[in-house]
């Protein structure tokens, strides 16, 4: 077999890439920026008063619609993430380390991912509808103040780890750029 035989074989090897593609780089900043907005809006809007009526609702409807948005791309990004190569863990982690990112990654989708269902599930158990934007979803079912006291806990409960998991994803890429000074961000788009 000659050389040039050898290096066609080479080539058709898969590669791991440098960096995250333009996708999911994106997907990854409108999603951080998004949940973030959402997390923020929904402790705000806890303390919204029922009177006058009306408003309370107004909000909790573009609550609903924002995280329909955020759900569909999170399952976008989810499939993208899942076809597409993306850089090998940074050099220098200890096992341990590399571990706690990919158990905090996995998480962070699970998170992403019961907020909508959960949040969309709660509400078609209250006797007012789900709108989507103004208009109006079906409803799964009847109204229940037990489903809807469930699914709102597990809704709360939820948003409450994904904080954590945020706070703890954003330290280890801070650690990551100021303190191991290891490039980890350009791999999502940032210049070192």
């Amino acid at each position: 077999m000659s050389s040039d035989n050898s290096s066609d074989v080479m080539s058709d090897a898969p590669t791991t890439p440098d960096k995250y593609d333009r996708m999911l780089v994106v997907l990854h900043w409108v999603l951080a920026l998004g949940l973030i907005a959402q997390l923020g809006l929904g402790i705000w809007m806890e303390d919204i008063p029922k009177d006058p009526p009306g408003i309370r609702a107004q909000w909790f409807n573009l609550h609903k619609s924002i995280g329909l948005c955020l759900g569909l791309l999170i399952l976008w990004r989810l499939g993208w993430r899942v076809t597409h190569s993306v850089p090998a863990p940074p050099s220098g982690l200890s096992a341990f380390q590399q571990k706690l990112g990919v158990l905090n990654h996995r998480l962070l989708y699970v998170c992403m991912l019961v907020l909508p269902i959960s949040g969309y599930l709660g509400s078609s158990f209250s006797p007012y509808p789900v709108k989507f934007f103004g208009m109006a979803l079906p409803k799964l079912w009847g109204p229940s103040p037990e489903g809807k006291e469930v699914f709102s806990e597990i809704h709360e409960w939820t948003a409450d780890v994904l904080l954590a998991l945020l706070a703890l994803h954003i330290l280890a890429a801070l650690w990551h750029q100021l303190i191991k000074r290891d490039g980890l961000l350009s791999r999502m788009g940032w210049s070192r």
